[in-house]
């Protein structure tokens, strides 16, 4: 299966720009290609949210699970269901001397093998780019 990992260094706590994370119904306000997330269930460490995203300009949306260990600051997800097959991975966040580096990872599947064979370097590219997309909202939401 494919796997992206993108990361990025903010000047913010660690527990700040985690708990920025965790508010995914505001990534709209401040992520370009993310058009709404919804939350659909709010239960003690973690939410169901229902994703509608852009990826060149061609919509794609999903439900999924994500679970917060807030004493580890990381976010676990993994996809119900939705346009992708496989689409789970987690954000990390490690502070250093005021620096928090911010890790994106990953796992998908758009469950069409002779898709993946003809375009499967510029779909993972698309993720990468997303993923950068994301940190980068994060870090200048964060840096405010």
């Amino acid at each position: 299966m494919p796997y992206v990992e993108t990361r990025i260094e903010i000047r913010a706590p660690a527990r700040r720009v985690y708990e920025l994370a965790k508010q995914q119904e505001r990534f709209p306000q401040f992520m370009p290609d993310v058009e709404s997330v919804s939350i659909l269930e709010r239960h003690a460490g973690y939410i169901v949210t229902k994703w509608k995203t852009l990826v060149e300009e061609a919509p794609i949306e999903w439900t999924e699970e994500d679970r917060f260990n807030d004493t580890d600051a990381r976010i676990d997800y993994k996809l119900i269901e939705g346009d992708l097959d496989k689409f789970e991975g987690a954000w990390t966040f490690d502070e250093r001397d005021g620096v928090t580096t911010v890790v994106l990872s990953v796992d998908y599947d758009f469950g069409v093998p002779t898709l993946a064979e003809l375009i499967g370097p510029t779909l993972q590219r698309k993720v990468e780019e997303n993923s950068e997309m994301m940190l980068a909202a994060l870090k200048a939401e964060a840096e405010k």
